[in-house]
């Protein structure tokens, strides 16, 4: 397939996080670039797929978009879906599982829309490959579709594996925070590698991961596969342009980052965490009580995540932690903090409101991001 055919794509977002992904697509010149909830949308070539999924932070993952069609029936779907150029794009031993979702639309089962998709694909297939059955024993292309008020967008997912899966977290602690919606509260902290940063409760690591990755522009997806590194009708020169690219776009610098935790078992796996992503030189990390809070510095940011207390003992232990840590950074100068939490009464036991609150999802979690600037 040539290389200078265009597409629209789709990259599905955690809410809120939309406009965030709209800037980064923005930075790296990628075109026509659109957000709307839960998704942003932008057009690109082949080369422009490699460089979005090597490169993206905040976004879930990066979709062709084959077709959008309105489709209120199941005939509708199967003559919009068996229209679409499949022979060009799958070859004879392609493994296509379909997955997808309906929303405030006619044909609101999931299965059944799978099936229907799948039997159009096979029909429009068995036309150029004179078979009547196909092995599915080759290369994944993962169809999926979104069905929106009885409009349908058919994609082939071209990241594999969600964007969030860096590679670096096989371990985890309780209560983890997904790495896209981590490295989206680093990027509304403003922090760039320059002056100090800290997150005094970091459990596995993730969020002062994420700061090092991006204070050395380092690309997230720099050492893990994508399912489009397999398909035939892709060069695999793009991918190994777009990895050259991103390696020679890399900072080098002395960064002052720090992380912490009360447990130091949560401490080792979070300096496991950092060396498999190839950042553990850049993390001070320590076993300290973040209620105890004692660092100085002329200029730093805070970006925390602490327990959120979703059963009534966890909550009253996760509000003694806002109280005593907000009584301990009251005493402290120079710091911004960007604290993650599900708490409604939040402010009230950390002893200040915040200067601006973002509302935030972490996984089906309703969170607010409390920002306090310095």
């Amino acid at each position: 397939m040539e290389n200078t055919l265009r597409f629209r794509f789709c990259v599905p977002s955690l809410f809120g996080v939309e406009g965030l992904v709209a800037d980064e697509l923005r930075r790296m010149n990628i075109q026509d670039v659109r957000a709307e909830d839960g998704r942003v949308f932008f057009t690109g070539g082949l080369a422009d797929c490699a460089k979005v999924n090597l490169s993206l932070r905040c976004g879930e993952r990066v979709l062709m978009e084959l077709g959008s069609f309105p489709a209120r029936s199941f005939d509708q779907l199967f003559e919009g879906v068996r229209a679409l150029p499949w022979e060009n794009l799958l070859p004879r031993d392609a493994a296509f599982p379909v997955t997808g979702y309906s929303l405030d639309s006619t044909l609101f089962s999931v299965p059944d829309c799978q099936r229907i998709i799948k039997k159009a694909v096979v029909e429009r297939m068995k036309s150029r490959y004179r078979l009547e059955r196909f092995p599915e024993s080759g290369a994944e292309y993962k169809i999926r579709f979104a069905l929106r008020k009885d409009q349908v967008s058919v994609f082939l997912d071209t990241s594999g594996a969600a964007l969030h899966k860096r590679g670096y977290r096989p371990a985890h602690t309780e209560a983890s925070l997904r790495e896209t919606l981590a490295a989206a509260m680093v990027k509304l902290s403003r922090y760039r590698g320059k002056g100090d940063f800290c997150d005094p409760l970091c459990g596995s690591g993730t969020i002062a991961i994420e700061a090092a990755l991006a204070a050395l522009n380092r690309a997230p997806g720099l050492y893990r596969s994508f399912a489009a590194e397999d398909w035939a009708f892709m060069d695999p020169a793009l991918w190994q342009q777009a990895r050259a690219e991103a390696i020679a776009a890399e900072y080098h610098g002395e960064y002052h980052i720090c992380a912490s935790d009360i447990d130091p078992r949560a401490i080792q796996i979070a300096r496991e965490n950092a060396v498999r992503a190839g950042v553990d030189h850049l993390i001070d990390f320590s076993v300290a009580d973040a209620c105890s809070f004692s660092r100085e510095t002329a200029r730093g940011v805070i970006v925390t995540n602490p327990p959120y207390g979703e059963r009534l003992l966890d909550q009253k232990q996760a509000e003694a932690i806002y109280q005593r840590f907000g009584a301990a950074l009251a005493e402290k100068e120079n710091w911004s903090l960007y604290l993650l939490s599900s708490h409604a009464e939040f402010e009230r036991f950390f002893g200040k409101p915040a200067d601006k609150k973002r509302k935030l999802y972490n996984g089906m979690i309703k969170c607010d991001l409390f920002m306090y600037y310095q």
